[in-house]
C-alpha cells in the first residue's frame, strides 16, 4: 500500500506534485491545520504530515494516531511541533534549514541598513509632506563592528555579506571552531566580548532554555553605548521590555525586529519608539524561499517514506538516500543485537555501550546506536522505535556510549553490544556477511556463527555429553521441530551455548522440562523480527 501524506498548510503545488510523481497518495487541504478538531479526526489516516506554521502538532494530536511516521515542516522553525511528544511517539520531525537561509540573512542585512539610516521613519516623514533632512542623521556601515550571535546556516551567510560590506565581524557560537572562524573571516569571541565591542548585534540562534533572553537587561547593560540590535531569528531571544527601556534611556541607539515574543504581535513595548523598525516575521517571505522549502520538505518526506532516508531530522540521526541501502542490514543487525540482550535481561539497565570494529566504524554510527537502543528497549515496549528509544533511555538515566576502532580480527567489520545492570554485564557481537544477512558471532565471549531466525531457543550449560540429545528428545516429545542447530564453547568441558531454530515458539511446558533436567544454566526462548 502506498504511503499517504496530508498537507494541512499552504504549500506549493509543485511540492504536492512531487509526492504524487513518486507514488505517494497526498491530500492537499491547506486550511485543515487551522481546524484542530477536524485535523484530530483525520490524522490517523496518514503516514506523513506536511506543515508550515499554522498547523499545531500537539501531544493530543500525536496521541490520536498510531500510523503517523513523519512530520515535515516547510521552514526552519518547529515551535509549533511538540518535539518531546513526537519523539516519545516515535514520529520523525524534519525541517528545511537551508531553503530560506539566504532570504532570512538578506532580511537581517536589510534591517541593519534600515536602522542605521532610519529609513522607515524618514520614508514616513517624506510621505507626510515633510522635508526633515536634518532630523534623520544616520551612521555608516563600513568599518563598523558587527557581532553575530550564532554562526550556523543563516549566521554564516550574514557574516559573509557583512565582510563584503567592509565590516569587522565578531562571532559568538559555542559550536564554532577556530578553523571554521578563520575560514569565514570572523573573529571568534565569547559573548561578553561581543557585547562590549559590537556596534551592531544580530541574532541567529534557535530559541532554547539556554538562549531565551540571551539579550536580557543585564546583557544589554554590558553593550557599548549607541549599539543597534537586529533580531530575525526567534522571538524571546531579546527581552523586549528591557530593550525598550535601553532605547528610551539612549543606551541603545536603534533596533530592528522581525520576530516577537508573542506572535502575531499586536502589542509590544517596542512599538512606536523612535528608530525601532518592526516587520511581521518576513525573514522567509520571498517567492524563492517559499518555493524552496516546500520542494525540499516534499523530497525529504518522500525519501523517508519510500527509502528510509532521513534528512534534516530534529529528533533522529540523518541517513542519506545513498547510504540507506548499505546501512540497512547493519541497522537490522543492531536491532537484533539489542533484541537479544533485551530478551535476556530482567534487571533495570544502567549502561549501554556499542562498539564498532572495522569499516562499520566509518558508517553512520548515530543511526546504528539508535537501532541498537531500540532493539533493547522494544522488548519491554513494542511501540519503541529508533526515534523514541534514545529519548526513553535518557529519561531513564541509561548511560549510552560508543566505541569505534579499526579492524582487529578476522571480520572486516563487526558490532559488539554490551549492557550493564546493577549485578552483571552481558555482551553479544554480530556482523553482516556478503549475502547481506546479519549473524551473531560471539555470545558471552564464546565464538559462534548463528543466523537470526524468527523463533529461537538459547541455552547455556557445561560442555558435557548428552546436551544435544536432551534438547532433541525433549523438544521432539513436545512436538516441536528443530529447523537448525548451532553450538559454541570456550574450552572442552567449559562453558557452552546452544542456539536452536524452531518452526514455532517453544511452549512453556517444553521449557520447564528442559530446566528440570538440571543440565542447563539458562533456557530462554527468543523471538526476532526477521521480516
Amino acid at each position: 500500500m502506498a504511503p499517504r501524506v496530508l498537507v494541512s498548510d499552504k504549500l506549493s503545488p509543485t511540492a504536492v506534485q512531487i509526492f504524487r510523481d513518486r507514488g505517494i497518495e497526498v491530500d492537499f487541504e491547506p486550511d485543515l491545520g487551522k481546524d484542530k478538531e477536524a485535523l484530530l479526526a483525520r490524522i490517523g489516516d496518514y503516514d506523513g504530515l506536511a506543515i508550515r506554521s499554522a498547523t499545531k502538532v500537539t501531544a493530543k494530536l500525536l496521541e490520536a494516531t498510531d500510523r503517523l511516521r513523519v512530520v515535515g515542516r516547510a521552514g526552519i522553525g518547529v515551535d509549533n511541533v511538540d518535539l518531546v511528544a513526537a519523539s516519545r511517539k516515535g514520529v520523525i520531525v524534519m525541517n528545511t534549514p537551508f531553503g530560506n537561509s539566504i532570504t532570512t540573512a538578506e532580511h537581517a542585512i536589510a534591517l541593519m541598513f534600515a536602522v542605521a539610516r532610519q529609513i522607515p521613519e524618514a520614508s514616513a516623514s517624506t510621505h507626510a509632506g515633510k522635508w526633515e533632512k536634518n532630523r534623520f542623521m544616520g551612521t555608516e556601515i563600513t568599518g563598523k563592528t558587527l557581532g553575530v550571535i550564532g554562526c550556523g546556516n543563516i549566521g554564516s551567510i550574514v557574516c559573509n555579506r557583512a565582510i563584503g560590506l567592509k565590516m569587522r565581524v565578531l562571532g559568538y557560537d559555542p559550536f564554532l571552531s577556530e578553523d571554521r572562524a578563520r575560514e569565514m573571516g570572523v573573529q571568534k569571541v565569547e559573548l561578553d566580548e561581543l557585547l562590549a565591542r559590537a556596534d551592531f548585534i544580530t541574532l541567529h540562534v534557535p530559541l532554547t532554555d539556554k538562549t531565551r533572553n540571551i539579550l536580557s537587561a543585564e546583557a544589554l547593560s554590558r553593550t557599548r553605548k549607541g549599539v543597534r540590535i537586529i533580531n530575525c531569528a526567534r522571538g524571546g531571544l531579546v527581552d523586549e521590555a528591557a530593550l525598550a527601556a535601553a532605547l528610551k534611556a539612549g543606551h541603545v541607539a536603534g533596533a530592528a525586529l522581525d520576530v516577537f515574543e508573542v506572535e502575531p504581535a499586536t502589542d509590544s513595548p517596542l512599538f512606536n519608539l523612535p528608530n525601532v523598525v518592526c516587520t511581521p516575521h518576513l525573514g522567509a517571505a520571498t517567492v524563492e524561499a517559499q518555493e524552496n522549502v516546500a520542494l525540499q520538505v516534499a523530497e525529504q518526506m518522500a525519501d523517508y517514506l519510500l527509502q528510509g532516508a532521513v534528512s534534516n531530522a530534529i529528533n533522529m540521526p540523518s541517513i542519506t538516500a545513498e547510504e540507506a541501502p548499505l546501512l540497512t542490514p547493519w541497522v537490522k543487525l543492531a536491532q537484533h543485537l539489542g533484541a537479544f540482550i533485551g530478551q535476556m535481561t530482567d534487571e533495570p539497565i544502567t549502561a549501554i555501550n556499542i562498539l564498532y570494529d572495522g569499516s562499520v566504524s566509518e558508517m553512520n554510527v548515530n543511526a546504528l546506536n539508535a537501532a541498537a537502543i531500540a532493539g533493547v528497549m522494544k522488548v519491554a515496549n513494542p511501540e519503541m522505535n529508533m526515534v523514541s528509544a534514545p529519548v526513553m533511555a535518557r529519561e531513564r538515566g541509561i548511560e549510552v556510549s560508543t566505541t569505534t576502532q579499526p579492524q582487529t580480527g578476522v571480520f572486516e567489520s563487526y558490532v559488539k553490544l554490551t549492557v550493564k545492570t546493577a549485578s552483571r554485564e552481558r555482551s553479544i557481537a554480530g556482523t553482516v556477511y556478503s549475502d547481506g544477512r546479519p549473524r551473531f558471532i560471539q555470545i558471552k565471549g564464546i565464538t559462534i556463527d548463528a543466523e537470526i531466525g524468527e523463533n529461537m531457543l538459547y541455552t547455556t550449560n557445561r560442555d558435557v555429553p548428552g546436551i544435544i540429545g536432551t534438547l532433541g528428545v525433549t523438544l521432539g516429545k513436545a512436538g516441536m521441530n528443530i529447523a537448525n542447530f548451532t553450538l559454541g564453547r570456550n574450552t572442552p568441558g567449559g562453558d557452552a551455548i546452544a542456539i536452536l531454530y524452531l518452526d514455532e515458539q517453544a511452549t512453556p511446558e517444553a521449557l520447564e522440562h528442559l530446566r528440570a533436567t538440571g543440565l542447563f544454566q539458562q533456557v530462554r526462548p527468543l523471538r526476532f523480527d526477521v521480516a
